[in-house]
């Protein structure tokens, strides 16, 4: 594939350590995707997606594209407390060198498609959110292969339920996309979006919810103190689906948290609240793969921002493997 860049194995790097204390010692680089094969333990695969093209056609702050070499760059030095027998596998980065946006997309398609078949466990960085099209596509595919429904979790400040423009999709558009993909393949697909801010999402888009099924919480109602009916939406959602593609927006943060994003609101929910919601999802033992988008380092302070993304996948791989 000729957008894929490899990432050189000494990206990965730490502090010294003779026994296995850090992720950069777990993760190994992959050169070709003809290196992917069926494993035997449920293996983890890092995929990049450096485009933001779905952002600049949406009217947000570009820089998302450089997102994915954010994040990797402050995982090597995370403690390691996942299963030694894990493989943790770098496939490069999906890059988009045009406004070739649909072309890009299929291609990252086709490569989610191979690493789910392949029993890996993707977790692909953005980028844009219009990230969810190619990989929630793949994961519809695969369920309807085996006859399975599929749920969608996005932890978010936006539907992203809109129309396409002038016919092209954007960052804004994937989940309206992946409701109308899922009904020609006939597969049941559940969305949820948890942290929705009425300031951010007009009137229409709200309607469109409706007509769609779309599950939603408020973003006032996205709290520890209210977990309760949180987690009684969460067992709702997850009893109606036999497997969960998680999504997370790092604009659903508080830019106390979260200052380095496309589009940033002091108003979005804490780090404390998202991990609770991620504890739950791993713990139903439906999660299927995951990605973190619209990290804008261009924006970022002292890395903030990429290390709570980086933190975010951490917490959810360990999460699933205790």
């Amino acid at each position: 594939m000729t957008n894929r860049k490899l990432t050189p194995q000494y990206f990965w790097k730490g502090r010294t350590a003779d026994d296995i204390q850090y992720w950069y010692q777990k993760v190994r680089c992959i050169e070709s995707l003809d290196d992917i094969s069926n494993t035997k333990n449920k293996n983890i695969a890092l995929l990049g997606y450096a485009v933001d093209e779905g952002v600049r056609r949406n009217l947000g702050r570009v820089g998302a594209q450089i997102g994915p070499d954010s994040i990797k760059s402050v995982m090597g030095s995370m403690a390691y407390h996942l299963p030694e027998s894990i493989d943790i596998l770098d496939f490069g980065t999906i890059w988009l060198d045009n406004s070739e946006l649909e072309s890009v997309q299929n291609q990252t398609k086709e490569v989610i498609s191979k690493l789910l078949q392949t029993k890996h466990f993707p977790v692909v960085l953005g980028g844009g959110h219009d990230l969810a099209l190619p990989h929630g596509s793949a994961i519809i595919d695969l369920a309807a292969d085996k006859s399975e429904s599929v749920g969608i979790l996005n932890l978010d400040a936006h539907f992203d339920l809109r129309e396409k423009v002038n016919g092209l999709e954007h960052s804004g558009s994937p989940f309206l996309e992946l409701i109308n993909y899922a009904k020609e393949r006939n597969v049941s697909l559940q969305y949820c979006c948890l942290g929705i801010q009425k300031a951010a999402n007009p009137a229409s888009l709200f309607e469109t919810a409706k007509k769609t099924g779309t599950w939603w919480l408020e973003n006032e109602a996205c709290t520890i103190y209210n977990w309760e009916k949180v987690q009684d939406m969460l067992n709702a959602f997850t009893d109606k689906v036999n497997k969960i593609y998680l999504t997370i927006d790092m604009d659903g943060f508080s830019s106390a948290y979260a200052p380095g994003v496309s589009a940033a609101s002091p108003m979005g929910f804490t780090p404390d609240f998202a991990f609770k919601v991620i504890e739950y999802m791993a713990k139903s033992r439906k999660l299927i793969s995951m990605d973190v988008v619209e990290l804008n380092p261009s924006y970022d302070q002292d890395l903030c921002t990429a290390k709570l993304a980086a933190r975010c996948i951490e917490f959810t791989l360990r999460k699933i493997w205790e």
